[in-house]
């Protein structure tokens, strides 16, 4: 019976119209892309629309290879060919595609391509994705500032920010919504969802209760994302060989951001 209860609210109707939910953190080596994998993963298996998860690092993300690729196209090439992409048949080869129905693009794997995908380019590339996709998840990079960032937070109807379990992890993801606050995006963290992921290296269990006490101040939810050796080697993410805490961890944060989703229309 939880299960179902957990089923309905990640399916509940989100109406018409493209929702945007951006995956943040001002650090490498917490598990953002993880977090967004598992989200998308959740979503789509229960979800009867499209769920696609973008990587826009700058800095050569790693998004797609958490899925089983089944493409080399990248960002680059939705970019370069958006004049000729009609219909969702031709934009559905350049992406890679899990067995959970997850869609996935990846970002450019030479740095110097990466490093180039700018504002305009997302905003190409998110218009693509709008016409096919209900819930967009937006993979970012770490800095705050780099140009894609603004375009991300401006469609936002959602957000995810990750902390690592530390201390320093969890001051840096803090700090990442005052910064929030303080450029216009007050109700954007008032109505986010933090993920916290235990399994970083330096994860203060005694710490972690303070930890989250702090974030649910701030936001609107707290999830914590426990240690699973399956996700430990950052390869192929299985969501059914997952350990069943991880699962309900990752089914629990997609029903909370469709909670928040369903809100915002």
């Amino acid at each position: 019976r939880e299960r179902k209860a957990v089923d309905a609210r990640i399916a509940a109707s989100l109406g018409g119209g493209a929702r945007f939910v951006p995956v943040l953190t001002r650090k490498g080596g917490v598990g953002k892309t993880t977090v967004t994998t598992l989200l998308g993963m959740a979503m789509a298996l229960v979800r009867e629309d499209r769920i696609i998860a973008i990587d826009a690092n700058p800095d050569r993300g790693t998004l797609a290879e958490r899925v089983s690729k089944s493409t080399r196209f990248t960002v680059r090439d939705v970019v370069n060919r958006a004049a000729a992409i009609d219909g969702f048949t031709d934009f559905s080869t350049m992406v890679s595609r899990d067995v959970t129905r997850l869609h996935v693009l990846a970002s450019d794997s030479d740095p110097m391509l990466s490093e180039a995908f700018d504002e305009g380019d997302y905003n190409v590339v998110a218009d693509m994705a709008a016409r096919y996709y209900t819930i967009i998840l937006t993979d970012c990079g770490t800095g705050i500032v780099h140009s894609v960032m603004r375009p991300t937070l401006q469609r936002a109807n959602g957000l995810v920010i990750v902390s690592g379990g530390s201390v320093d992890e969890a001051r840096l993801a803090s700090e990442t919504l005052t910064w929030l606050e303080a450029n216009g995006y007050g109700d954007l963290v008032r109505g986010s969802v933090v993920a916290l992921n235990t399994a970083t290296q330096g994860t203060n269990l005694v710490k972690l209760d303070e930890i989250e006490a702090h974030f649910k101040s701030r936001v609107r939810a707290v999830v914590k994302i426990p240690y699973d050796p399956a996700l430990a080697a950052g390869s192929v993410i299985k969501f059914d060989q997952l350990h069943r805490n991880t699962r309900e961890a990752a089914r629990e944060l997609a029903a909370l951001v469709v909670e928040g989703l369903a809100k915002s229309n």
